[in-house]
């Protein structure tokens, strides 16, 4: 902001920076607006990056990236995205006047021209800081518009209303329920970042509920609007959807439990018949492969969702064997028992039940006890190789050496002593007759 000024340039500090820090919470960036244009700003800083046509210039500081925009205007928004028109504005009130809410058209800093030294003042054209001081998500001007230009601003008001516990203004909701069906215009990465925003809510079920009512969620997760209606007979009065949000709250923060609560029971309404969800995991896993691929989601996060989806209606008796316990994580990975464990002991929560069941305990405690004991539960675990076998018993590359260290590897899962190399490679040429038998 210094150096702006000290160049003859007006410095604010704006938008969501200034709302974050009149709510006492750590700004997760800084942006910053002033009247210079783009090529002025990179004379400023030399070391600037443009590389977009908004007017947004990057500047790093200390390891910490801040985009400085020139104020502009914008119009024509003919894919309800993304304007067809962007024009350098001549004050900072223009500025404000084309974003999205109240709460986020503050700014705080000074003109050039004026006089005071490093005194900086709030720029507040449109009341936010009593909207934010009532805890109110309206938008700037007409709400009809406002989503005209951009559908995503529907979702950004529940993500906000859900992430910093507020409400959606009167007016500012009708639009949203009237405009919902421009977010069909919206590209399924903008939709899915938005979404797992709103997950890591402190109640994510806020942000959940208001896509129900405003109609959003019919349009952007169609396959989660239809658990609506569907009776559950876990709590009463309440149907699959209350089930599903109940989850949610109860889900740790994070993207993959999260994404994994809100989807865990999205194959029940396709499986639903005479009151059963008849392999709704298995029907599910897949609907979320789906729903999460056209999120775009990160790969390692889809992955994880749908086995987390695939796996949650794991059952465990008491009576299991260790080996069971073995084969049980082999099955499921042990890279996901602990998100696994998480999202049942979330599950029950949504179904009325305590959170930790002895047995979801249980269970917990004596995977970790098998895994402490790094018992051997794949072929990279095994005291021999590929190489070995081809040496001992003169096999080649290919299916039946892979079926040989399969059958290896549920032999030594049962009973781990059996890992050892001379037993190993006794069995192999047992499992190797046995398969030329055949």
């Amino acid at each position: 902001m210094e150096a702006l000024l000290l160049s003859g340039h007006d410095a604010y500090i704006v938008g969501g920076s200034v709302r974050d820090d009149l709510l006492g919470r750590e700004p997760g960036d800084w942006d910053l607006t002033t009247d210079g244009t783009p090529d002025e700003l990179r004379a400023i800083f030399p070391e600037a990056r443009y590389e977009n046509r908004f007017g947004t210039v990057a500047v790093a500081r200390d390891g910490v990236e801040y985009e400085i925009t020139t104020y502009r205007s914008e119009r024509g928004y003919a894919d309800h995205r993304r304007p067809d028109v962007v024009e350098f504005a001549a004050t900072l009130g223009e500025d404000l006047a084309r974003r999205d809410f109240t709460v986020n058209a503050m700014a705080w800093g000074r003109a050039a021209n004026e006089r005071g030294g490093t005194v900086a003042s709030m720029v507040d054209p449109f009341d936010g800081r009593a909207d934010l001081a009532a805890g109110v998500i309206r938008a700037v001007g007409d709400p009809d518009a406002r989503f005209a230009e951009d559908a995503l601003r529907m979702l950004r008001a529940v993500r906000l209303a859900a992430s910093l516990g507020m409400r959606i203004e009167g007016s500012t909701f009708a639009s949203i329920a009237r405009s919902a069906p421009d977010a069909a215009f919206l590209s399924g990465e903008r939709v899915g970042a938005e979404l797992q925003r709103m997950l890591v809510a402190p109640v994510p079920s806020v942000g959940l509920r208001l896509l129900d009512r405003s109609g959003l969620l019919a349009i952007i997760l169609p396959e989660l609007a239809l658990q609506r209606g569907i009776p559950q007979a876990k709590i009463a009065g309440e149907d699959l959807w209350d089930h599903t949000a109940r989850t949610v709250d109860a889900a740790p923060a994070g993207a993959v439990p999260r994404l994994a609560a809100v989807l865990h029971d999205i194959g029940k309404p396709a499986t639903f018949a005479d009151g059963h969800f008849l392999h709704h995991d298995v029907v599910g896993s897949r609907i979320a492969g789906v729903v999460l691929d056209r999120l775009r989601v990160p790969r390692e996060t889809r992955e994880r969702v749908v086995r987390l989806v695939r796996h949650h209606m794991f059952s465990y008796e008491p009576t299991w064997s260790d080996a069971a316990v073995r084969r049980f994580i082999r099955r499921v990975g042990p890279d996901l028992l602990d998100d696994l464990f998480d999202l049942r002991s979330a599950d029950d929560v949504g179904s009325g039940l305590p959170a930790d069941l002895p047995r979801t305990a249980e269970i917990r405690r004596r995977c970790g006890d098998q895994l402490a004991a790094n018992v051997p539960l794949g072929r990279a675990d095994l005291a021999v190789d590929g190489r070995d076998l081809m040496m001992a018993l003169g096999l080649e590359p290919g299916r039946k050496l892979g079926r040989i260290l399969d059958r290896l590897v549920v032999r030594v899962v049962d009973d781990p002593a059996m890992n050892e190399r001379r037993a190993l490679l006794a069995l192999a040429r047992a499992i190797d007759r046995n398969l030329e038998d055949r």
